[in-house]
Formats: structure tokens, sequence, C-alpha cells
């Protein structure tokens, strides 16, 4: 586990040497006993496996089998035509899948290709694929880590890991800290993981895990679990299987009828061949890919692609959309939210750079930072990036201002001071600039600036910037304080200090969600919110988005490690807001959900999403700031990162399934009148009204497109004010009747129709 020791026990265990690493004939040795730094290669799913997968389904093995029996006994025109339906069923199914990124490609992007190492005390720039455990590893800012390390020494190193865990700030990192063992992934920080993003500092690690072995690739390793058949493949499935019994059994019944009768065998084999033939709907394959790529089509414009056929009427069986909260609920950018300025708590908007306190306020916040910004993209720390964008709508030019006052000396961020200083020039004077923890600047402080002018900082307005600061935190923003001072000949020092205000910043929700979520909830689907975040941040998200409103309503990853599978399914359902998660965890909640007997869509963007996107029913990944694992591991890409997009997927599901089984009704209606006459036929004694030739005729064009245009229809437009449907309820709930009364009304029609023929133009033959 590594992170629950100490660096020294590490290396110890790993057999290797702080200053000097690895030898080379030691690491040759090693790579040959772990194998290279990447993970596992899945094959390639080859065209001719999907079109073999296309064939696997019960309806399409039955119609294989009719064209094979017609073969065999002559009808080759028969067994053609049914041999042409399979294909383009087929040809369709394939040309949607063939389109679909591959998970595992995508994972394989994310892995660095150069990383700097110890070997025999040199530093060497080497294939990162070449790292095997016990290699130490050199680390500095804007440079992706190439495994799992655990970290030896740190100067400021602060990490992006929002892809990973899902947290929007960089976790600060150090390497004399000994975690506990149950610590959760996002807490472990005198760890660093592969594919994670170094912002800031620099630092040393040794490496504790390589290719597969890494977090990375133990989520490569969940994507890799078989996929489950979709609502609508079962309940396919399972009507398959009622009609081949029918087929079967009338086959059987007429065979047996007819051979009492003293009726020539090899007649009753034809005619029963004729009923297996009515029994089956040999269109609705075809109608069903049809319906569901024209579904596809109507999904596309309204900025969701759908990756697989059968995921587009899962959607409308969905229940539960359980969301990542960053990047998906969130906008995935810290956003300045308030400031705290003259003794008032502002909204950021209302910032007056016009006042000479709150546009020294704004210029020390942008002068003491590293990041850049054009209002758009950013380099560096999210947070000094929300900085940036902030002065910039109050119409400040970071690049300008840094070159009219530029710096000429500073004090990093280090995580004993909590602080970061620079110095920078105004005219002849030079001014310390000084940011960070607000308790740790006020004790540093001795003045405030209050309407302009620097006041002593009294016990009584410390203790009333702090209050300020507390009830911005509980907001679940996050909270830094900005200072200055005029800095004569004496040395840097963060001392003596006069106070300027608090800025307060937040991953702020997207503007649409809220909306999004109301509509989910009058059409009876849950909203679950799962994240690697803090609980109190995603609470405070929650809250503002109608998602949860009390802590009862959250669980922790510590919490669900408590819980086994029997409690987690019962408190699943109250359950809303889950927070410091892993990708494990996230896994369990979906599997909890669905064995409670939910169907449930997954969202979200990130790496940590994708074992996750993969496991629920429909998996739903962002377009735009998703990354391509996420892409990978989804039923549904969203091109407009909107969530109200899959509002209108939904909707879109639960009219798709309408109208697909108001055509399979239909055709089995017609298969029903067709499989009555032939019975009552038979039983009298009469010849079959119809020949296979005829049935194949009746089954594929005069039922089916009527059946097509059942399948095209616009659907209710109030179809979002019903609840969900069950996701085990059969596409003849509530229609066995129908389909009954149907059937014999056809077959009655049919068989009078045959009789006055037979009257009227029997001479003619």
């Amino acid at each position: 586990m590594y992170f629950d020791q100490t660096k020294e026990a590490v290396l110890e265990s790993l057999g290797t040497d702080e200053r000097k690493g690895l030898s080379r004939e030691e690491a040759a040795e090693r790579l040959s006993r772990h194998g290279p730094n990447k993970l596992k290669e899945e094959p390639r799913k080859s065209l001719l496996a999907m079109f073999i997968a296309q064939l696997n389904e019960p309806l399409v093995l039955i119609l294989l089998v009719a064209a094979l029996v017609s073969a065999l006994v002559g009808e080759v025109s028969d067994a053609v035509i049914i041999g042409l339906v399979v294909l383009l069923n087929a040809v369709i199914g394939v040309s949607q899948e063939s389109k679909a990124e591959k998970s595992m490609e995508a994972l394989k992007k994310l892995s660095t290709p150069r990383a700097y190492v110890l070997r025999g005390g040199e530093t060497v720039e080497t294939d990162s694929e070449e790292l095997v455990p016990g290699d130490v590893v050199v680390l500095d800012a804007g440079r992706f880590i190439p495994c799992d390390l655990r970290l030896l020494e740190t100067a400021s190193l602060r990490v992006d890991e929002s892809a990973l865990t899902g947290e929007s700030v960089p976790v600060e990192k150090d390497a004399t800290l000994v975690c506990e063992p149950d610590m959760p992934l996002g807490d472990r920080r005198n760890m660093v993981f592969s594919s994670t993003l170094v912002v800031a500092g620099r630092g040393r690690g040794v490496v504790v895990g390589t290719g597969m072995d890494t977090e990375i690739g133990r989520i490569a390793g969940m994507l890799g679990e078989k996929e489950e058949k979709t609502p609508l493949q079962k309940k396919l499935a399972e009507t398959g299987k009622v009609l081949t019994l029918v087929a079967l059994g009338v086959c059987a019944v007429m065979f047996v009828v007819g051979a009492l009768q003293g009726r020539p065998l090899f007649e009753m084999f034809m005619t029963a061949i004729s009923l297996a033939v009515a029994a089956i709907p040999e269109g609705m394959p075809a109608i069903v890919s049809i319906v569901l790529a024209l579904g596809v089509q109507r999904m596309a414009r309204k900025n969701a692609i759908i990756r697989k056929l059968p995921s587009v009427e899962t959607l409308g069986a969905v229940n539960v959309i359980c969301s990542d909260k960053t990047g998906t609920l969130t906008q995935n950018k810290m956003t300045v939210m308030k400031f705290y300025v003259d003794r008032k708590i502002i909204p950021a908007s209302e910032l007056d750079v016009r006042d000479w306190t709150g546009l020294l306020l704004m210029e020390a916040l942008m002068l003491c930072n590293d990041a850049t910004s054009d209002g758009e993209t950013g380099t560096g720390d999210p947070t000094e990036i929300a900085l940036i964008d902030a002065g910039l709508r109050h119409g400040l030019d970071a690049e300008a201002l840094n070159i009219e006052h530029r710096r000429v000396d500073e004090l990093p961020f280090d995580s004993d001071r909590k602080l970061m200083s620079t110095v920078n020039v105004y005219g002849d004077t030079f001014y310390v600039m000084t940011k960070g923890a607000a308790d740790a600047l006020l004790e540093r402080s001795t003045h405030i600036m209050i309407e302009g002018r620097p006041r002593p900082l009294s016990a009584e307005l410390r203790q009333e910037v702090l209050a300020a600061a507390e009830a911005m935190s509980d907001d679940a923003l996050r909270v830094l304080g900005v200072a200055w001072k005029k800095l004569g000949s004496e040395p840097l020092e963060e001392t003596e200090l006069t106070f300027l205000g608090l800025v307060a910043m937040i991953d702020p929700p997207r503007l649409v969600v809220r909306d999004s979520i109301d509509i989910c909830k009058k059409a009876g689907i849950a909203t679950v919110m799962i994240t690697g975040d803090h609980r109190q941040t995603a609470l405070a998200i929650a809250r503002d988005l109608g998602i949860a409103e009390t802590e009862e309503e959250t669980a922790t990853g510590a919490e669900l490690d408590a819980m086994d599978e029997t409690e987690l399914i019962r408190r699943s359902g109250s359950l809303r807001v889950y927070s410091r998660v892993s990708p494990e965890h996230k896994v369990r909640i979906v599997k909890a959900l669905k064995v409670a007997g939910n169907v449930v869509s997954m969202t979200g963007d990130g790496v940590n999403d994708a074992p996750s996107l993969k496991a629920a029913d429909i998996g739903v990944a962002m377009g735009i700031t998703g990354t391509d694992v996420a892409k990978g591991a989804s039923d549904m890409v969203l091109t407009d990162d909107n969530f109200s997009t899959i509002v209108a997927a939904v909707e879109e599901g639960r009219n798709i399934f309408v109208n697909i089984k108001k055509s399979i009704l239909f055709l089995i209606s017609c298969n029903l009148g067709e499989i009555a006459a032939l019975f009552a036929a038979v039983l009298l004694g009469w010849p079959a009204p119809l020949l296979p030739i005829h049935l194949l005729w009746v089954n594929l064009i005069t039922d089916t497109f009527p059946a097509l245009s059942l399948g095209v229809d616009p659907g209710d437009p109030d179809v979002m004010n019903l609840p969900p449907r069950r996701a085990d309820e059969s596409l003849f709930h509530g229609s066995v009747w129908f389909l009954i009364r149907n059937g014999l009304i056809i077959g009655l029609l049919t068989i009078a129709a045959f009789l006055i023929g037979l009257m009227y133009y029997s001479h003619v033959y």
C-alpha cells in the first residue's frame, strides 16, 4: 500500500537507494520481471466479429433456421429473401458500432512518453515504458506523472488529480506524511498517480506501481468487464423465445392433425413450414434496427451521439441518473464568486476597481500569481487562473500589469507558511504582494485597508475577518486572503503586512442543470451526485441544484467501505450525494442501484468515471471536456456537454420504446391472424390459404411498411410527465387481449377472403 509507510520503509522494501536509484543492470532485470510500464492491450473487435455478434440474437437465429429449412426443401426464393432480411439487420447494427472509440486505446494515449529517472546516481531521460518498481523519478511543473509514486521529497509540489479523483483544486503534496491505511485515494498526499499533472513545484518519488498495477491500470482492468444486455435486447430475446415455442407448438399440432386426417406427410410438412413462417415476424429485427437508427439520427441533431443502437431505447427506462460533479454538474473551472473588502462580503461582480481598495486588492491577486489566462483557456493552478479571469472581467490586463509592475523577487508557496509573496515595482517603490490562507495572513498583518486607508488591525477587526472567511467556507467556497506592504532596504519578509481583503471561489454549477434536474423529478427520475470531492463542497453544490438538502442524504467513501452490499442496496434509495469516492466505489454504487431494481444512467467526463460509465445501463460522457477514456467507455456522448441534453435523450428514448412496442404489436397481430387462418383451414380440411412465399410477402412487405410508419411516430409530447416504465416490463404488458382480439379478427377476415376467392375464382385455375 506504501502510503501508510515511511519513505525509509518503502525504499527498503523496494530495495533501492534514494540518492542513486537503481543501477542500469538492476533496472533491466526488474523490467524483464515486471514487464513494461504500459496498459494491457485488448485485441480490437473486427468487423467480422461485430457482424457475427449481430447474428447472435434469438429472433435472427430463428430466421436463419427458417432460411436453412426453406433451402433444404427447395424453396430457394424463400431462403434468399429471409437471408437478405438478416443481412440488412446486421449491416445496420455493424455500421453503428464500427464508429465507436476504444477505451483501451484512449487509456494508452494518456501515458507520457518520457520521464527523468535516477540510474546509478545520474539523472537520465528514458521512455516511461522502461520504468520499474524501485526507480526514483524526478518531477517538475508541467510534467505528467508516468506511474504511481511514493513521494520522497517535495518542494511546493501541487498536482492536478481532477481527472482521477474529481477534485477541482490541485492537491498539495507532502513526502513527510504517513497516511492511515484506510485513507481515500484523494487524501493520499504522500503519493502521486499515473497520468495526473504537476501544476507547480518539484519533487522526487519512488516507483511503487507500473502498468496495470497503477490506479489507472486498475481502472483499465475494470473496463474489461463483460457488458450486460440492454432491457430491449432482453425483451426481444424473450419475444423470440415465445415465438419459437409458438411456432414449434403450432407446427407439431398441425402435423399431428393432418396425419390423423390422412393427409400426405409431405403436404403437412410444407404446411407446418408455412405455419412456422407465419409465426415469425421476419421484418421485426430490421424494423427495430431501423427505428433505433432513426432515433440515433434524431438524437445526433440534439447533440447526443449514440454509440450502440439498443442504448437508444434503454434511455427511456432510466429512473436514476448518477452524475459526476466536476465538469458535469459543474463547469470544471474555478470561478471567483465573492470578495470581502471594506468590512463587507460582496458578489464578485460588485467589486469596484475604480475605488483604491478594490483596485489594489485585484492588482495584488493578479500580480502575486504564476498563472496565465485569456479568459477562455489558461495554464497553471486553477485557483490562480480564476483570479486572473476575475481581473479580466473587471477590465484589468494581467500581462500589462506584469509589465508595468514587474516582479523582482518572490517567495514561492510553501505548505508550512501557507503563503506566496512577490515583490513588484510601483514607480520607484517596491511593494510586497502576499496571498494565502486567511488565518496565516492575519497573523502576519498589523493593519487592514478600509475605505482606502490603512487602520490598525485590532482583535475585533481580526475576528470579523475570520468570521467572514468562515461564513464563505461554510458555503463550500475556497477562501484566500491578500495583503501588501511597502518594502524598503530590508530583506523580503512576510511581516507587518496590511490586510486588503478576502477572495472566495468555487467550481460553480452549470446554469442549465437545475432546470434539467427539475424536469427529471417530474418524470420520476432521481439524480444522484457521485464525486471524489469533499462532502461539504459536494453538498453545497447539491443544495444549489436541488439534488439534496441534508447531510443524511450523503455518504463518504469511508462510510461506503463500512457498509456491506446488503446495507448499500438498502440505503441507495435515500442517498443522493456520495463524496470522497474512488472509481471502485462508483462501480459499487451503480451496481447497488441496479440490484435494487433501477435502470441507471451514469454521467461523467474523467478517467475516474470510466468504470462506472461502463457498469451503468447507460454511460453518458461529455464530448467537449470529457477524456477519451470516458468517451470510450460510454454508450452516449454529449457533444455540447449539456446536462439537459440527457433529459432530451431520455424523452426520445421513451418515445422510441412506445413506437417499437406499437410496431411489434402490429406485426404480431398480423402473424397471429396468419396462424389462425392456417390453423382453421387445416382443422376444417381445407387447402392452405397461404403458401410460404405468400406469407413472406405479407410479413416483409404488406406488414413491414405500416409497422415502420408506426415506428417513426413523433411521439407523445407529455411523455416526460409520466413515471418511468419498469425495466422488466414485458413488451406485451397490457396488450395480450389486444393481440388475441386483433389476431382473431385478421384470421377471420383472411379465411373469409380465401373462401370468397375459392368460390368465385377457383375455376380460373
